[in-house]
């Protein structure tokens, strides 16, 4: 028979002495009817993400003050819930100073300057092998590719410089284009195969790889100058983080000082690859990483008019 524990001599600390974590002071205020941004972004409470969200605007608003960068790693799917104005309206405001691609975003971003629309049913058209073939999308961006191979420039530019000259009539909504009309770097990092415009006969493997390689190359020329600054990856769970750390061991093997940064995942649930390879590994040497789980079509603006207000 097994007798129950005596408890008798079990030590006990004064509530009113003990550390605790959360506080009154942190606290979240209730909202009111026509209240400013600034006072809801001052009733958030002080606490877990929203605490590292204010911190992280913080560390962005405090980089560009001191005109430092703030680089935007992206996949495709913030094109695809709507957030290009919100992504451009950073660009023009000089918050965001780079922007780097996987190559899904150029697909969307020149079909809504095209056409104003985007995002075909994959589970339909694959029944009948229909997905991915749209012809100007795979002529156009596959023609960049050469174009950017034969000119000797990155494919982002390429795509960015091709839409501005184009007779395109939504092409104020596109990235590319605005990037190239804002001179603020463009880069897109392929990877053969993930895309469709590669199962088109105008692909071009060797002047995909050439353009890709060269905004590789461009990448780490903007990560050498990091220092100070902030880098931001936004819905690319594999693709740029694993480009960015590359890119990072490169320059410091070169001698870059890239040591006190601040980064931060943005995306839908915590994954391997960006909490490693974005978050964690990089800001080893100094500065801090911060990570955000929520979508991305109600995480960003929030962010991005944090940004606005303090900016």
């Amino acid at each position: 028979m097994v007798e129950p524990i005596d408890l008798s001599g079990f030590k006990t600390v004064s509530l009113y002495e003990r550390k605790s974590k959360v506080e009154l002071e942190t606290f979240s205020r209730p909202p009111f009817k026509g209240m400013a941004f600034r006072d809801f972004m001052d009733s958030l409470p002080d606490i877990l993400g929203a605490r590292d969200l204010k911190a992280f605007s913080k560390a962005v608003v405090e980089a560009r003050r001191n005109d430092r960068p703030f680089m935007v790693g992206m996949g495709a799917h913030l094109i695809k819930v709507g957030l290009n104005p919100v992504i451009i309206h950073l660009m023009e405001q000089g918050i965001i100073t780079s922007i780097s691609q996987n190559g899904a975003c150029i697909i969307h971003d020149f079909e809504l300057a095209a056409s104003g629309r985007t995002s075909e049913d994959v589970q339909t058209a694959l029944g009948d092998g229909s997905f991915g073939n749209a012809r100007e999308t795979g002529e156009f961006l596959n023609e960049c590719a050469k174009e950017a191979k034969r000119d000797g420039i990155g494919l982002g530019e390429a795509v960015g410089r091709a839409i501005f000259k184009g007779n395109f009539p939504y092409k104020d909504y596109s990235i590319a284009y605005n990037c190239y009309k804002l001179k603020i770097p463009l880069t897109v990092h392929v990877a053969i195969g993930t895309d469709i415009v590669h199962i088109h006969p105008s692909a071009s493997g060797k002047a995909i790889g050439a353009a890709t390689f060269t905004d590789f190359r461009r990448f780490c020329t903007l990560v050498s100058r990091l220092e100070g600054g902030v880098y931001a990856n936004i819905g690319s769970a594999v693709l740029m983080p694993e480009v960015f750390l590359k890119a990072l061991t490169l320059v410091r093997n070169l001698g870059y000082k890239v040591e006190r940064i601040v980064t931060a995942n943005f995306d839908f649930i915590r994954q391997y690859r960006p909490l490693t390879n974005v978050v964690q590994r990089p800001t080893s040497c100094g500065g801090a990483g911060y990570s955000f789980t929520g979508h991305h079509e109600i995480m960003i603006p929030l962010f991005a008019a944090m940004l606005i207000e303090q900016l």
